[in-house]
């Protein structure tokens, strides 16, 4: 179990437990033991969970809280059985251990977090808790001494309660004040004396008041304590409370929250003495008096540390302009350990004890990066004589360079003072290296080793050729990249494949004549392998060291093998092979202007794959992807030589008929390919199976005789392809001068579709569902309507697929979602005995995509006030099964919501009924076709029985969709299909009726 898990659990049980004390007080004797020993068994279990270095606090801790819970539980019993309890008696006892043993876990804290004695941590807590103690005695302590009802001892214990808190709160104060990030468990550590601080305040002044009684809202800070202790102890974080790791490693600042706190706290003892005088006379004054003085003798003592902080900061930027002098006159190692050695004593404080030691330096591996910067971390005690030290990695200067670690071991207190000056040091020294490193590589390369080492170490070959064009020198990469390490003497000519001794010899004149310019050659390798090379040629004949001329010869089979693969995938499709969009729209232009000049024709064949979304939506995108590979390869096959097959993108491909002699030449083509894809394709899904789908396509033709310009061409395929999806798909179209007006009208309607989103031109209609048997309306379908300016009230025959295709589909459905939410939502407000119980709406894949759909419907049911109950979605089948564990998981989400969630059409797609007892669903909508043929047919009938059958016994909702005869309605009543729709009931109708409609459809 995980400690997540375990405090979640902790958290409920405690919220269970508090209930309980909160609403049946009499039950407050064992709920409020319960919650007390609830919170030692937490801490308890965090302790066994996280085994901490140090267990002792936290024991402590545990035993403080079950000391408290025991006071309680023996007050609550002899409270219960009317017994007189004295006063002090074993409760009062228990309660005043409660504090000691709180201070003394808080302290073991202290101690594991700050390490050494830290004087301005304790400062900046000591402030606040001499505030808060001046109140403690003047309102809490001061009216039980003057009390002349209650004895020495009487006093003695009243009083000692509030000191308690306030050692308590000082120590806690203290913990909070270490420098460094607070884990989660100081938090909760602070929250829980927080609460038992604020119980105890209010339960006293309720004591003296005389005002309290068990299950109030004062028992709400105990409870509080006994939880946050726990959940303290059952977070992670706890074992950062004992860690023995390396103390923060910032050092405590004083910022404006610290500031502002420790000011309202110097002000109390003033505030004190003002709210005394008002209220008729100071009664306190000598411990008012007390308390001001220790206010501003702790103020004064702090501001004189953070004036030593100033003085030491002085101090080590002087050290560090000395140490930065030393630094610029260092010229090689030993300069640069010297000058930090004297820079380290000088930053380290007057008199204190510190150790400065130096590993071995260790080379520095090629590539490897030296991390810069100074770590706190803990340090071997025998080996330096402290616990913790400045760890800091420096790279010396020299050939070659090599690191090494110094380590400045003191008390803690004093590292963290000066490890800003030690980080700007070892800055400065890291320059210094790079600086020393930097001339060192200056003078070698000056040096004319280096560059012989350079031309015997490169990968390229340098030959030097004699006035003959044999080669006098040939540098040792010759034998790696040539095969031929022994060059000299040997004709430069016969290194050169006989096709490029033409181009060499062109080389060699361009070079004498003073030109820079290089060739690729092919070169003959020892081992007779053919190896492109690109040779640069440069005339050093006058230079005397040189005396001829010198050739680079690089290897580049593999760059121009990569080039020439580049400029292929740059004008091919990479699935296919075929011709991508730009390769065809190059060859269609160049093709165009030859058929213009010789008179010839050019066709283009526009070809789209019929039902590719489906099967890409069923069966995957690997299968799709298989289609495409295997479409491609059979128009390559249908088409002539000196015709070009494209992919223009998707399933889309082109064809280009150049150098036709008629016009006909192309449509040919087209009757060819889609003989030639009308077959079934096999294509394997990669997991050992096979699918035969189709491959059948549309295809749209136009030639250039219809057309002045390529892409008026194009244009007139484009407008073909439609006309050929139009007229039933599987077949080929001619373009027409009729299809532009066509598609001028789609376009226009394309954008009233969006100018209708825009203005809300769309309305709802409904038609109800309703029981088969009882005929009462039981829900509505919400159905879209276009409210057109001009043609008046369209149908989603006329708008959704162009609405899907431009993606408008996803902000009608947005507000057909809202609106159908906020109708019903108002048929609920004004009929609250209406019989419907939900409406449904129709979700389209492309909308239920949209990142943040399930947020979408959540927004939409805050907005009507809408119960999720009431939503009803409908979806497809192939969004089901296209990103199922998506698609699942918001499907998943909404139910959580409450929403339930319809398949729409059933039957009609690719899935499996065995999908039915995964898919998180709850109803499930046969499609009318199902309907239609159900009196006619009997496998029909069986059909829809079976489906009904298997519904019922998956507790899924069957819903009928197109019931327009009273047999079928009694067929399928008769099968036990409980829901149904269709004009036998209602056609769909306006809001305004649904209310009529739903009181006058009654059994018949």
């Amino acid at each position: 179990m995980t400690t997540r898990f375990a405090r979640a659990c902790f958290a409920a049980w405690m919220t269970v437990l508090a209930g309980i004390f909160y609403a049946w007080p009499e039950t407050h004797l064992y709920s409020w033991a319960a919650i007390g020993i609830s919170g030692v068994a937490g801490i308890l279990l965090g302790v066994r969970a996280h085994r901490p270095s140090q267990r002792l606090p936290w024991y402590l801790i545990a035993t403080a809280l079950l000391f408290f819970v025991s006071g309680d539980t023996i007050y609550f019993v002899q409270t219960t059985h009317d017994v007189d309890a004295p006063f002090p008696g074993p409760p009062d006892v228990l309660y005043v251990l409660v504090y000691p043993l709180l201070a003394g876990g808080l302290l073991l804290f202290v101690r594991a977090r700050s390490g050494d004695r830290n004087r301005a941590a304790l400062l900046d807590a000591l402030v606040p808790t001499v505030g808060l103690g001046l109140l403690t005695w003047v309102y809490l302590i001061a009216p039980y001494t003057r009390a002349a009802d209650l004895s020495l001892t009487q006093k003695a214990v009243s009083v000692a309660y509030p000191l308690g808190d306030v050692l308590a709160l000082a120590i806690m104060l203290r913990l909070l004040a270490a420098p460094g990030r607070k884990p989660a468990a100081v938090r909760l550590l602070s929250v829980s004396i927080v609460g038992v601080l604020v119980s105890d305040v209010v339960y006293g002044l309720a004591r003296l008041n005389s005002d309290w009684n068990a299950g109030g809202p004062i028992d709400l800070g105990w409870v509080v304590f006994y939880a946050a202790a726990a959940f303290a102890a059952l977070h992670p974080s706890m074992t950062w409370l004992t860690h023995d790791a390396a103390p923060p490693d910032a050092a405590p600042t004083t910022g404006a929250r610290r500031l502002v706190l420790l000011t309202l706290a110097a002000l109390i003892a003033p505030g004190v003495l003002l709210a005394q005088h008002l209220g008729g006379g100071v009664v306190d004054a000598p411990v008012i008096a007390a308390g001001s003085a220790a206010l501003v003798l702790l103020v004064m003592a702090r501001v004189g540390g953070l004036l030593g902080e100033q003085r030491r900061a002085h101090h080590s930027e002087r050290a560090l302009r000395r140490a930065t002098a030393a630094l610029a006159a260092a010229a090689g190692a030993d300069d640069v350990l010297s000058a930090i050695r004297t820079a380290i004593a000088a930053v380290m404080p007057p008199g204190e004890p510190y150790t400065l030691l130096t590993g071995e330096p260790e080379p520095v591996e090629k590539g490897e990066i030296v991390e810069p910067g100074v770590t706190l971390a803990p340090a071997d005690r025998a080996t330096v004589g402290f616990p913790y030290a400045l760890t800091a990695t420096m790279v010396l200067p020299g050939a070659p360079p090599r690191r090494a670690a110094t380590q400045l071991a003191a008390a803690s207190g004093t590292l963290r003072a000066v490890r800003p000056a030690v980080q700007a040091l070892f800055d400065q020294v890291a320059l210094v290296a790079e600086r020393i490193a930097l001339a060192a590589e200056i003078s070698r390369r000056d040096g004319e080793a280096y560059f012989r080492t350079l031309i015997q170490s490169a990968s390229d070959v340098i030959l030097i050729i004699d006035d003959d064009d044999r080669i006098r020198y040939a540098s040792p990469s010759a034998g790696t990249v040539l095969g031929r390490p022994d060059l000299a003497g040997v004709p430069l000519a016969r290194l050169v494949a006989d096709t490029h001794h033409d181009e060499l010899a062109a080389l060699l004149i361009r070079a004498r004549a003073g030109d820079r310019d290089g060739s690729d050659l092919t070169v003959v390798c020892g081992d007779r392998r053919l190896v492109q090379v690109e040779c640069l040629a440069r005339d050093l004949r006058d230079d005397p060291t040189v005396r001829g001329l010198v050739l680079t010869v690089r290897d580049v089979t593999e760059r121009r093998r990569l080039e020439n693969d580049l400029a292929h995938q740059a004008f091919h499709d990479g699935l296919t092979g075929l011709a991508n969009r730009m390769l065809f729209r190059d060859r269609l232009e160049q093709a165009f202007a030859g058929a213009v000049s010789a008179g010839t024709h050019v066709g283009v064949l526009f070809v789209d794959l019929d039902d590719f979304k489906e099967v890409n939506d069923t069966l995957g995108h690997a299968v799709g992807d298989q289609l495409l590979v295997a479409v491609g390869q059979r128009i390559a096959r249908a088409i002539g030589p000196r015709d070009t097959a494209a992919r223009m993108g998707g399933d889309e491909f082109a064809v280009l008929v150049a150098d036709a002699a008629d016009p006909g030449a192309a449509e040919d083509v087209a009757a060819r390919i889609v003989a030639a894809l009308r077959s079934p394709v096999e294509v394997s899904d990669g997991l050992g199976g096979s699918h035969v789908v189709s491959g059948a396509a549309s295809v749209g033709v136009a030639t250039s005789r219809d057309a002045t310009s390529p892409t008026e061409l194009l244009r007139h395929a484009d407008l073909a392809l439609y006309l050929a999806k139009g007229a039933g798909k599987g077949a080929w179209q001619r373009y027409r001068s009729e299809l532009h007006t066509a598609m001028v009208e789609r376009l226009a309607l394309r954008t009233a579709l969006q100018e209708a989103v825009e203005q809300r031109q769309f309305v709802l209609q409904y038609q109800p569902i309703v029981d088969v048997r009882s005929r009462t309306v039981v829900g509505v379908e919400a159905l879209v309507r276009w409210q057109h300016p001009e043609r008046g009230l369209l149908g989603p025959y006329h708008f959704i697929e162009m609405a899907e295709e431009s993606g408008a589909i996803v902000g009608i459905g947005a507000w057909v979602l809202r609106e159908a939410l906020r109708q019903f939502a108002q048929w609920r407000a004004e009929s609250p005995d209406l019989s419907l119980r939900y409406v449904s709406v129709n979700v389209s894949a492309r909308q239920f995509r949209q990142p943040g759909f399930v947020d979408q419907v959540r927004e939409a049911l805050a907005a009507t006030q809408a119960q999720p109950a009431w939503l009803l979605l409908e979806i497809t089948e192939s969004l089901v099964l296209r990103d199922a564990d998506q698609v699942w998981a918001d499907l998943e989400e909404l139910r959580a919501l409450g929403v339930r969630i319809a398949i729409d059409d059933f039957g009609t797609g690719y899935s499996s009924l065995s999908y039915l007892r995964q898919i998180p669903v709850d109803v499930l909508k046969i499609d009318k076709s199902f309907i239609d043929d159900i009196l006619a047919g009997s496998q029909q009938r069986a059909l829809v029985d079976a489906i009904v059958t298997l519904a019922r016994h998956l507790d899924l909702a069957v819903v009928a969709e197109g019931i327009e005869e009273e047999d079928q309605r009694a067929v399928l009543a008769a099968m036990g299909c409980p829901y149904g729709q269709g004009y036998l009931f209602s056609r769909p109708v306006w809001p305004a009726e649904i209310p009529v409609t739903a009181a006058a459809v009654v059994p018949a």
